[in-house]
C-alpha cells in the first residue's frame, strides 16, 4: 500500500503520535485541574485498548508514524495498562514508544510494564519538598514518587527522564535540588515552562519562569551550563550539560522559545478526538469512524485533513491566542 505522509501546510511531517489513554488522574496538580468536583469521561467515551491499537498500527503501517507517546491524565490508573503496552510493542514499525507518568504507581506496575517490552519513561516531578509538593499537588505522595523513580531505576527503564513544570515566584526554589538529582543519578531533569492549558483558567504571562532566567540561576549556583550539540530537529526540549560534565537539563520552552516551526507530533485524546496542537481549537472525531466500521482511508482522510489545517504555531505570544477549551489533564500530557 502507498505511504499516506502526515504533512500539514507549512512542510511539516508529522511521524509523533501522543496517545492519551485516560483523563483520570490521582493528583491534582493546580496548574492542570480543579480541587474539586473534576468531571471525567464515562467509561464507554474511552477508546477501548483495541480501539487504541487498531488506530497506531494503522498510522504506522500507512501514514509513517514510528514514535508514541502514551499519556493521561495519569496512565497507570487505566487498569491493565501494561496489555495495551504489550499491543503497541507487537506493531512492526513502531520505533519508540514511551510512557509519561507521574510515578506513584509504579512501584506496583514497573514489572508488568517492563515484561512487557516498555523501556521509556518520563516521571513528572515538580519539587522535591514535600510542603511544596503537597501545595501543587493537593496530596500528600512525594515519597510514592520518588519510590516509583526508585523502582523504575531499579528496573532499568532508560532513558528515564524528569518533568517539572517551572512557575515564577514557585518554582525557584526547586531548580537547583532537581538539578543536583540530576547530577546524582544522571536522570534528564526537564523544566517545563508554565503553559496556558489549566482548568481554572488562571495563566498569566507573568506566572512563566523563563527559560533564561533558569538557565541564569543554575549557571550562578552550580555551574555553567553549555548547549548540547547534538541535533534538536523536532525535540520539544532544548538539552544543556553542566560544564564539569555533571548533570543534563533540557527545556521546554513553548512560551519564550516556541519550538512550533519543527513540531512533528499529534495527539489522540481518550475520547478519540484528534488534535493536531497541543492548543488547538478544533478536534475530528476518529472514535466514531473506528466504530462505525469506515474504511482505513476514510480514517486517513480524517486525519490528514487534520493535519493539513493545522496553524503555523500555536500564538501564545499574539494578542490572537485563546485558550483551548480542554484543559491539560483532558488533553493529554
Amino acid at each position: 500500500m502507498n505511504l499516506s505522509t502526515l504533512q500539514d501546510a507549512f512542510g511539516r511531517t508529522h511521524t509523533n503520535l501522543r496517545v492519551s489513554v485516560t483523563d483520570r488522574c490521582n493528583l491534582r496538580c493546580f496548574y492542570c485541574m480543579p480541587a474539586e468536583n473534576v468531571q471525567f469521561l464515562p467509561r464507554p467515551e474511552l477508546l477501548t485498548f483495541e480501539e487504541i491499537s487498531r488506530f497506531v498500527e494503522l498510522m504506522v503501517r500507512r501514514c509513517g508514524i514510528n514514535k508514541v507517546r502514551l499519556t493521561g491524565g495519569e496512565p497507570l490508573v487505566r487498569q491493565s495498562i501494561h496489555e495495551l503496552v504489550q499491543q503497541l510493542v507487537n506493531i512492526p514499525g513502531l520505533n519508540d514508544l514511551a510512557l509519561t507518568t507521574n510515578g506513584i504507581l509504579l512501584p506496583d506496575q514497573a514489572i508488568n510494564l517492563y515484561n512487557a517490552g516498555l523501556r521509556r519513561l518520563n516521571i513528572s516531578l515538580d519539587t522535591l519538598d514535600r510542603e511544596r509538593f503537597q501545595e501543587m499537588t493537593r496530596r500528600d505522595s512525594l515519597d510514592k514518587v520518588l519510590a516509583g523513580i526508585q523502582v523504575a531505576r531499579e528496573m532499568g527503564f532508560g532513558p528515564l527522564k524528569l518533568n517539572a513544570v517551572a512557575m515564577r515566584g514557585i518554582s525557584e526554589a526547586d531548580l537547583v535540588p532537581l538539578a543536583e538529582l540530576s547530577r546524582e543519578t544522571g536522570i534528564e531533569v526537564r523544566f517545563i515552562e508554565y503553559m496556558p492549558l489549566d482548568a481554572e483558567r488562571l495563566w498569566e504571562r507573568e506566572k512563566v519562569l523563563y527559560m533564561d532566567k533558569m538557565i541564569e540561576i543554575l549557571s550562578r549556583e552550580i555551574a555553567p551550563l553549555l548547549p548540547v550539540d547534538i541535533d534538536q530537529s523536532s525535540k520539544p526540549a532544548v538539552s544543556y550539560e553542566f560544564a564539569d560534565g555533571r548533570g543534563r537539563i533540557g527545556f521546554i520552552s513553548s512560551v519564550t522559545h516556541p519550538f512550533c516551526s519543527r513540531c512533528n507530533r499529534f495527539r489522540l485524546t481518550a475520547d478519540g478526538k484528534i488534535r493536531n496542537c497541543l492548543f488547538s481549537l478544533e478536534e475530528t472525531d476518529i472514535r466514531g469512524l473506528l466504530r462505525s466500521g469506515v474504511s482505513e482511508e476514510e480514517v486517513i482522510a480524517a486525519v490528514s485533513g487534520s493535519i493539513a489545517d493545522k496553524k503555523e504555531g500555536h500564538e501564545i505570544n499574539t494578542a490572537r491566542f485563546l485558550q483551548p477549551k480542554r484543559p491539560m489533564y483532558s488533553i493529554g500530557g
